[in-house]
């Protein structure tokens, strides 16, 4: 009887090597692919998601793609086995994951779930104790397979039951990456991407942004933070913030993500960023995202600057003065 497993495929070189090696292994392999607001992979089609789905049509596997969520959102709120050096709930994150792969393994009567987790490879969540935790709170022990580092651990039950040849499984641990490429190689893996991508909430840069948005939330939605990767962020009042773009690549992206009743500034007599207005729309929000917005352009220093406001379907203008300086400006930066 040929045995189903699901594969967690990032699309990446370590997970797609898991995916070759248990087909060789005469593995019945369905692929399940998250995707994350906070996901810094470039390239087409967003990055990872299309990575992965390349992968699986590469070696005609279904694949299917989840979302994570709100009840995500609040793991990383609050998550139960902390942070690591940002706001990264890795160990919580990866147990989420797990648990959402086991749910789908009983709907489409799969028999476990396996991964392209290498030991000692991620500081957090791929130390051996760590693993070990993550395991058991997901519900998988024993229906967990580590294919590129299963001989550092004991026998799972696909490989006891005889479905997976132990002796075709690996040992690798640590970060280094050269056995991985040199596995490529022989098993004819081509095309993966080069491990640059990886999730905003381990950058300290980033941190701020995420806090802002937990304090001044009483309703989290995946926009907020999905809107965190474009431009600059100012908190103007403790419902509204203005997003600046940086170019004109994020104005053209905030203009499109702009959603009905925001509002949008910009300068009249010159080039000039976008700032739209999220949160509580009011006058105040207005004049004051339109001070910030002058100091981000060459309006003259103390000048009086008409300012168009789009809001509501309608064009307004209206004049302020261009008189903040940086560090006026630098008490709304959330940064």
């Amino acid at each position: 009887m040929k045995r189903k497993a699901i594969a967690l495929l990032s699309g990446g070189l370590d997970s797609t090597l898991a995916v070759k090696m248990m087909l060789d292994c005469g593995i019945d392999v369905v692929a399940l692919n998250f995707t994350s607001p906070f996901c810094t992979c470039t390239g087409k089609n967003s990055g990872c998601k299309s990575e992965a789905v390349r992968v699986a049509e590469e070696y005609n596997i279904p694949i299917k793609v989840m979302h994570k969520g709100m009840d995500y959102l609040e793991i990383v709120r609050n998550p139960v086995h902390g942070y690591g050096k940002g706001v990264n709930p890795c160990i919580d994150c990866r147990i989420f994951l797990l648990k959402k792969a086991k749910e789908y393994m009983e709907e489409i009567g799969a028999d476990f779930v396996f991964t392209g987790e290498v030991l000692g490879q991620r500081p957090m969540s791929q130390r051996r104790d760590t693993l070990r935790v993550i395991e058991r709170e997901s519900g998988l022990e024993g229906l967990l397979l580590r294919p590129l580092s299963a001989r550092h651990f004991e026998p799972t039950i696909p490989e006891k039951e005889g479905w997976v040849d132990r002796s075709q499984l690996l040992d690798i641990e640590g970060r280094s990456r050269a056995i991985q490429f040199q596995l490529a190689e022989e098993l004819d893996v081509k095309n993966y991407p080069c491990p640059a991508g990886g999730c905003l909430l381990t950058e300290l840069s980033f941190v701020p942004k995420i806090k802002d948005v937990f304090d001044h939330s009483k309703e989290l939605n995946l926009r907020d933070f999905r809107l965190l990767k474009t431009g600059r962020h100012f908190r103007i009042a403790p419902a509204s913030k203005a997003i600046m773009g940086r170019n004109e690549i994020d104005n053209n992206l905030l203009e499109q993500l702009r959603q009905p009743g925001e509002a949008a500034l910009t300068w009249l007599d010159g080039n000039t960023p976008v700032v739209v207005i999220t949160g509580i729309q009011d006058e105040a929000c207005f004049t004051l995202g339109a001070r910030i917005l002058l100091r981000y352009t060459k309006a003259e220093p103390g000048s009086d600057c008409r300012i168009e406001l789009r809001h509501n379907d309608s064009r307004q203008e209206f004049v302020v003065c261009n008189d903040m300086g940086p560090e006026a400006v630098e008490k709304f930066l959330v940064a």
